[in-house]
C-alpha cells in the first residue's frame, strides 16, 4: 500500500512540471479542444462514477454547450471548473495562473469546530506544542486531549513519545481532528502505530487500471504493524468533522479496524480517493481521484465520507461549550 501512494504522490510532482512535461506539437488553445481532453481524461481514470451515480456523458452534453469559439481564458475555466465541481470531489481540481477550481466539501455539513472556545474554556491556553500536536490534560487531568490540525508529515518519534508519555496514566485520550485537511500519509501509519498491539488489516485500496469506469486493479490489504517503542494501550477517542478529509479520513476509516478507538462527532469529507492528473494542452494543469480506500468488506462507500460511531453536532446558541468534546469527556470517565 505504501509503494502505491508514492507512485501516486510521485505522479503529483511530475505534473506540477507543466509545460516541460507536455508535448508542444499537442499544445492548443482552442476551447473545444481543452474540454474534450479535461472530459475524457477524467472519463477513462476518475474512480467513482458508479459510487456517486455521476452520469458523465450527460454533465458533457451540458458543459460543451457553454464552450464557443473566442472564449476568454476566465469563461473557459468557469466552464471546465464548473464541471470538475460536479464530482464533488476536494481531491478534483483546475489549477490556471490565476485561479483554482474546488467543490467545498466541508460546506455539506455544519461548522462543528472553534478552537478559541477549547483554548478559553479546556486548555486554558496553557498547553504544549510538540511538533504538530496542541494538548495538555483536561478534565482534572483524567483525560489527555490532543489536538492535530493536519496531517503536515513531521510526525516523528520525538514528539509521539512525549505526548504518550505524558498521558500514559490516563482514562483516556481524546485525538482532535475536526478540520484537519488531510497531508501526508506517512503520518497516519506513524501515530496509528502506536495503538495497536498486533499487525492489523485496517482497509484495502485499488487503482485504476483501465478505461472503464469499473476497471481496478485487485483490492490490496492496507495493515498497521505496532510501533517497537512507546504505545498508548487505554481507550481512544478521536473528533472528526466534514472538515476531515483525506489523510484525516483514512485515519477515520482505519479506527473502524481498531476496537479500543471511537470515533465521535460527524461524518468525515471524505477523500479516499489519493489523486493524480497531468497538464490540458493550454497549460493549465489538473488532478483528480484515481484509487479507491475500500472498507474491510471491500466496499468503496465511505468515500462519501467516514461515519462516526456516536454523532454529536455542536450548539452555537452556546460558544462556552464544546459538545462533541464534552461527549468524548463522558465517554471516558
Amino acid at each position: 500500500m505504501r509503494k502505491l501512494y508514492f507512485i501516486v504522490l510521485t505522479g503529483l510532482f511530475l505534473t506540477s512540471c507543466e509545460k516541460a512535461l507536455f508535448e508542444e506539437d499537442l499544445a492548443s488553445t482552442s476551447p473545444k479542444e481543452n474540454f474534450e481532453y479535461l472530459w475524457n481524461e477524467c472519463n477513462e481514470k476518475y474512480s467513482y462514477f458508479d459510487l456517486k451515480n455521476i452520469d458523465w456523458n450527460s454533465i458533457k452534453s451540458e458543459y460543451s454547450a457553454k464552450i464557443y469559439n473566442g472564449m476568454s481564458e476566465d469563461s473557459l475555466f468557469k466552464v471546465l471548473g464548473g464541471m470538475l465541481k460536479e464530482l464533488k470531489d476536494d481531491h478534483t481540481n483546475l489549477i490556471s495562473n490565476f485561479n483554482i477550481s474546488s467543490f467545498g466539501v466541508n460546506y455539506l455539513g455544519q461548522d462543528n469546530f472553534d478552537w478559541r472556545i477549547i483554548e478559553d474554556n479546556y486548555l486554558f491556553q496553557d498547553y504544549y506544542v510538540s511538533g504538530p500536536f496542541r494538548h495538555n490534560f483536561i478534565d482534572n487531568k483524567e483525560i489527555g486531549y490532543v489536538r492535530f490540525p493536519s496531517f503536515p508529515g513531521t510526525v516523528d518519534p520525538i514528539n509521539l513519545n512525549f505526548v504518550l508519555e505524558k498521558y500514559k496514566n490516563t482514562k483516556g485520550l481524546i485525538l482532535d481532528l475536526r478540520e484537519n485537511g488531510g497531508g501526508a500519509v506517512t503520518d497516519i501509519f506513524a501515530i496509528l502505530s502506536r495503538f495497536v498491539e498486533r499487525k492489523t488489516l485496517v482497509n484495502y485500496s485499488r487503482i485504476k487500471t483501465g478505461a472503464g469506469h469499473n476497471d481496478f486493479s485487485n483490492a490490496e490489504p492496507v495493515y498497521v504493524s505496532p510501533y517497537s517503542g512507546v504505545r498508548y494501550k487505554n481507550k481512544v477517542i478521536v473528533l472528526i468533522d466534514r472538515g476531515t478529509y483525506s489523510a484525516g479520513s483514512f485515519f477515520s476509516l482505519a479506527t473502524k479496524a481498531l476496537p479500543n478507538m471511537i470515533l465521535i462527532g460527524d461524518t468525515t469529507g471524505g477523500g479516499l480517493g489519493l489523486p493524480n492528473g497531468g497538464q490540458l494542452p493550454n497549460g493549465w494543469t489538473y488532478r483528480f481521484s484515481i484509487t479507491q480506500a475500500l472498507t474491510l468488506d471491500k466496499k468503496p462507500d465511505y468515500e462519501n465520507g467516514v461515519p462516526p460511531d456516536i454523532r454529536v453536532l455542536f450548539d452555537w446558541n452556546d460558544v462556552t461549550k464544546d459538545e462533541v468534546l464534552e461527549r468524548a469527556i463522558l465517554e471516558l470517565q
